[in-house]
């Protein structure tokens, strides 16, 4: 069977839709899958490498951007609907998956023209307007959280998942073999990395200074940031490495005894899944402040500490780290009650909708084909 799977732009968007590309896979040897994206998005250097196929449609956002941005993505629309059209009449699949983005707009709502099984998965609390829109047409929807998104999508069509996590995120996540002698902190801010958390982590340095020896950071800081954030660990001789992006993200979780990151929904399902302690740093200026409540669930429950970034200095940073450092059973506890919070089977729970979504659909037309034979 065949499936395409339409969005992307940012790793939130992306990464589940893998998680689910995967599951696919593994269901069946013979299933086949597409990605369907843009070509400036996260997708197009990402995916190759993960050995997915992928096909582009010229599209842009609406929200956010000025104008005259508004005015040449809404000059785009009618070709991406016949960009996606294009699309799928070539692949010819049975179902259509919105992961969220650009891309997955017209992809979705051409599928549903053509009459095939469509869903979206929602991996926020609060969803963006695509998602909004589309959830007025699909079949199904997949959200996160069982509060939150679901007021903004019709109930019926609704089906709590959890955010499809990678298989490689699943495994492997106790073994010792991956953890070095220090202490090793993983920095990233998402796909484009964070400004704010570049900044504050270098400022904090000085205030590491006594525990230098014992630490070993990973710093992935987004394209623009990689020569500053290197140049000043070498300059203040802390054992780092730097990275603009990270493709191998699951190694480096087994690595890290501790994260500090933002609170996007799918890096907080790779936290609660690889059982990891964190500092969460949420970006205020989310849709409806979302990554806050992510956070807080986290910080409720005793997995992570929350810092907001209007309170993100080098001193309550370093303060933070320098207590977990001197605690490890705190460490362990906080890795304990990640865990808990984990949902692992939602790219299984979203792919067994799916078939019974298709194999009613089968159904039906093959009582159809009969009632026209009598």
């Amino acid at each position: 069977m065949k499936m395409i799977i339409a969005g992307g732009g940012t790793g939130g968007h992306l990464f589940p839709g893998v998680a689910v590309a995967e599951e696919w896979l593994k269901r069946d040897k013979e299933n086949t899958v597409l990605f369907v994206g843009t070509e400036g998005g996260i997708e197009k250097r990402v995916l190759p490498g993960l050995g997915f196929d992928l096909a582009t449609i010229d599209v842009g956002g609406i929200k956010g951007k000025t104008v005259a941005q508004r005015i040449r993505s809404l000059a785009k629309l009618p070709r991406s609907f016949l960009q996606s059209d294009k699309i799928i009449r070539s692949f010819r699949p049975h179902m259509v998956l919105g992961v969220g983005g650009y891309a997955s707009g017209p992809v979705v709502m051409m599928a549903r023209f053509r009459g095939l099984k469509t869903a979206v998965a929602e991996q926020n609390a609060f969803p963006g307007v695509t998602n909004k829109i589309l959830g007025r047409v699909v079949n199904k929807i997949f959200v996160t959280f069982s509060d939150g998104s679901t007021r903004y999508f019709p109930q019926h069509k609704i089906c709590c998942t959890g955010n499809p996590i990678r298989a490689a995120f699943l495994s492997g996540m106790d073994e010792s073999t991956e953890k070095n002698d220090k202490f090793t902190i993983l920095v990233f801010g998402g796909s484009q990395g964070a400004a704010a958390i570049n900044r504050v982590v270098l400022a904090s340095l000085d205030r590491l200074e006594g525990i230098k020896e014992h630490l070993y950071i990973i710093h992935q800081t987004g394209q623009r940031a990689e020569k500053e954030v290197r140049e000043a660990y070498h300059k203040k001789q802390f054992a780092a490495e730097v990275h603009p992006f990270i493709m191998d993200m699951p190694r480096f979780y087994k690595k890290a005894d501790l994260l500090i990151c933002r609170a996007g929904a799918t890096s907080i399902a790779e936290i609660t899944a690889c059982g990891r302690a964190s500092v969460l740093v949420p970006y205020p200026y989310a849709t409806d402040d979302h990554q806050t409540g992510n956070a807080e669930v986290l910080a409720r429950a005793g997995a992570a500490i929350l810092i907001p970034e209007a309170r993100l200095t080098e001193e309550s940073l370093a303060k933070a780290v320098l207590d977990l450092y001197g605690d490890r059973e705190k460490i362990r506890i906080m890795e304990e009650k990640s865990r808990r919070l984990a949902r692992v089977d939602a790219a299984a729970r979203i792919i067994d909708e799916c078939l019974i979504m298709m194999r009613r659909d089968n159904k039906t037309k093959m009582n159809g084909e009969k009632t026209a034979n009598l």
